[in-house]
């Protein structure tokens, strides 16, 4: 399979599109002014403690304040469990406590930042947990010797490193016993300058910053299978060329200056494919669609056949649209950043071995996923139930707001629900004032339904409170908007 980074720069903002066999699977956005949190560590002043939501708010500096929830608080006591813990969240904070914190999440919508005690910072290798004794090993590092060598490495690491734990990253699959022991002083020698920044900090004060985007990608997307990193800008063409150099010294050969007159993201149609993400149907090359609906509380995501109409019979035809529609949704959750709750209602099928199939296929699909993600079973209503990791903003919320017409609804009153609402408010108020005519301020659609097909209407209105009634096109008002003036 080829994989290729096409990195897009400009003084505002920086666009990474991760692609597949030609095809944007992934697209990571950083704007100048508003730079993602997640990894930053913090010196912060609890502001309340909530024990009936066993959290509290901290302030570190931000335009919100940010939450901490006992489960993410580290127990300095080992007698407990971490459970016992999480159920003392009035003994273990109080309000004015400074707290060195770690940002989880960054903040989403109308919520603050998730902050977390369990400081983990990563490097090309490794990540570096300095609350905990374990040794732990990615999962897709499948080979069990090559597992065990690397813990073997990690455990024996250099003398005078401070205690802490470690994960192994699926990038440190194969690599010689020397880059392992970089990494781990390194990170010791990062989180000793964290601790000494921690002594001179004050309340709100930041302590260490997570890399930039493009440094970030380097350190935790670009591997092995990376073929071609092309980056459009000659400075951070320089910058992540000496990075790689020396840190992932096999991938250094592989940057290069993209220096074409046609705009990086043009290859392959980046920028179709980017649009294309912000829309709620996707279209399937079977005929079938998508209905991708995002909300605060969950994702769902509706298959249908559409046009594809099969070749033997229904259930083959359904079979084929829910298998091509379980690697596109593999594909949209990445595209689109998508994660919490996500449920995806696959088209209904009677054979038990094809729903085994399709959840199969989806599972499949998303083991080349970055983020983490959890397939729950099939419920009884027939609806696949998953979670995909969220650190940060999707997609649609770094690109969009939500209209000022509908308000995010995503639909309008019609012209002719508006006129109804017109002829209530004129009685409401030809009742309680007495005023020699009215005057109606409303959008075009609507004066033009109540001068044509409501004409009727308005002059029975008119009879029955014995005033005239006037209306006026306001250009700048929406379908929605009208008001009634007395006259």
């Amino acid at each position: 399979m080829s994989e290729e980074l096409l990195i897009n720069i400009t003084p505002q903002e920086t666009r990474i599109a991760y692609v597949e066999n030609g095809m944007l699977q992934e697209v990571h956005i950083e704007r100048a002014r508003k730079r993602g949190l997640v990894g930053n560590i913090y010196r912060g002043k609890v502001c309340r403690v909530l024990p009936g939501m066993q959290a509290a708010f901290v302030e570190i500096g931000l335009d919100r304040t940010a939450f901490l929830h006992a489960s993410d608080i580290l127990c300095e006591d080992d007698t407990l469990e971490r459970s016992e813990c999480s159920e003392q969240i009035s003994t273990l904070l109080r309000e004015g406590q400074e707290v060195t914190v770690q940002v989880a999440k960054d903040p989403l919508g109308t919520k603050g930042a998730r902050l977390t005690t369990h400081m983990s910072i990563p490097s090309r290798f490794l990540v570096y947990i300095p609350g905990s004794d374990h040794i732990g090993v990615s999962q897709r590092i499948e080979s069990e010797e090559e597992r065990e060598r690397l813990k073997a490495i990690v455990r024996e690491r250099a003398p005078g490193v401070a205690p802490g734990g470690f994960i192994i990253r699926t990038a440190a699959d194969g690599v010689e016993r020397e880059a392992l022991e970089r990494d781990i002083l390194f990170l010791n020698k990062l989180w000793s300058e964290v601790q000494e920044r921690v002594k001179q900090g004050g309340n709100g004060h930041l302590i260490h910053e997570d890399m930039p985007l493009v440094m970030r990608t380097m350190r935790d997307l670009a591997d092995a299978d990376v073929e071609k990193i092309s980056i459009d800008s000659r400075e951070t063409f320089l910058k992540v060329h000496k990075f790689a150099t020396k840190f992932i010294p096999a991938l250094a050969e592989r940057i290069s200056h993209y220096t074409g007159e046609r705009p990086i993201f043009d290859i392959y149609g980046m920028e179709d494919e980017i649009q294309k993400a912000l829309e709620r149907k996707v279209q399937l090359k079977s005929g079938g669609y998508l209905i991708v609906d995002q909300t605060e509380a969950m994702t769902t995501v509706d298959v249908n056949t559409g046009a594809f109409v099969g070749h033997r019979n229904l259930e083959e035809t359904i079979f084929k649209t829910n298998l091509e529609a379980a690697q596109a949704i593999a594909r949209q959750l990445r595209l689109r950043n998508l994660g919490g709750i996500i449920i995806i209602d696959f088209i209904d099928m009677e054979d038990a071995e094809h729903r085994r199939q399709v959840l199969r296929a989806l599972e499949k699909s998303l083991e080349r996923d970055h983020a983490k993600t959890h397939i729950s079973e099939v419920s009884s209503l027939g609806l696949v139930q998953m979670t995909r990791k969220r650190t940060r903003e999707s997609l649609e919320h770094v690109l969009c707001e939500s209209c000022p017409t509908c308000n995010g609804r995503g639909t309008l009153k019609t012209p002719e629900t508006v006129c109804f609402e017109i002829f209530r408010e004129i009685m409401r108020e030809a009742r309680q004032y007495d005023a020699r005519s009215m005057l109606v301020l409303a959008g075009q659609e609507v004066v033009d339904m109540l001068l044509d097909e409501e004409s009727t209407s308005v002059a029975e209105l008119e009879e029955f409170i014995g005033r005239p009634i006037t209306f006026q096109v306001e250009s700048l008002y929406t379908q929605e908007q009208f008001d009634v003036v007395l006259m």
